[in-house]
């Protein structure tokens, strides 16, 4: 009687092992392969607007095309334009002037730069300027439904793909 009840629980063991696992790791391995496509896009975007100072329509588009070639994607642009304060001793009179200054960011997001790219115009960055995006996933993928499909829905975190790539502006090239 024992041998008929471990049945069922053998032939559910041998369908996890021989056939869920393996879809798993099929789809684990597409992830990582959009993620890997997705940091490439990025960080041929981010580098090019680094090393030019600007963004054109195109630019975007084309790194926009590229990200859209395998999942839907969530994407935040930062840009911190450094900006000089002098220090004056007494705020009113600018012959009190210090000599020294201060150094702030003031910072601009995606959506205040999409207004000029969508006007046709190109939004420029300084020398000295950071400029940075952040990509991540906003669909379901196929490993994220297969991994809560063998956890019975205890996946804590639906993004597979989280991609945060920056830095400073090396050149003006206007």
């Amino acid at each position: 009687m024992a041998k008929y009840v471990l049945y069922p629980f053998a032939i559910i063991l041998a369908c996890l092992l021989l056939y869920f696992y393996p879809m798993l790791a099929a789809y684990q391995q597409q992830d990582q392969i959009a993620y890997n496509l997705a940091y490439q896009a990025t960080t041929n975007f981010v580098d090019s607007v680094r090393n030019k100072g600007y963004i054109t329509p195109t630019m975007y588009n084309d790194f926009m095309r590229e990200l859209g070639s395998s999942n839907l994607y969530d994407v935040q642009m930062e840009h911190k334009a450094k900006q000089y304060n002098p220090i004056y001793e007494d705020p009113e009179d600018a012959a009190t002037f210090t000599g020294q200054t201060d150094v702030y960011y003031d910072a601009r997001y995606t959506d205040s730069i999409l207004k000029t790219l969508s006007s046709g115009s190109r939004y420029y960055m300084r020398e000295g300027d950071f400029f940075s995006v952040i990509v991540r996933n906003t669909n379901t993928t196929k490993a994220t439904l297969m991994q809560d499909f063998l956890s019975n829905g205890y996946t804590s975190d639906p993004t597979r793909i989280y991609i945060p790539y920056g830095g400073i502006i090396l050149n003006e090239d206007y």
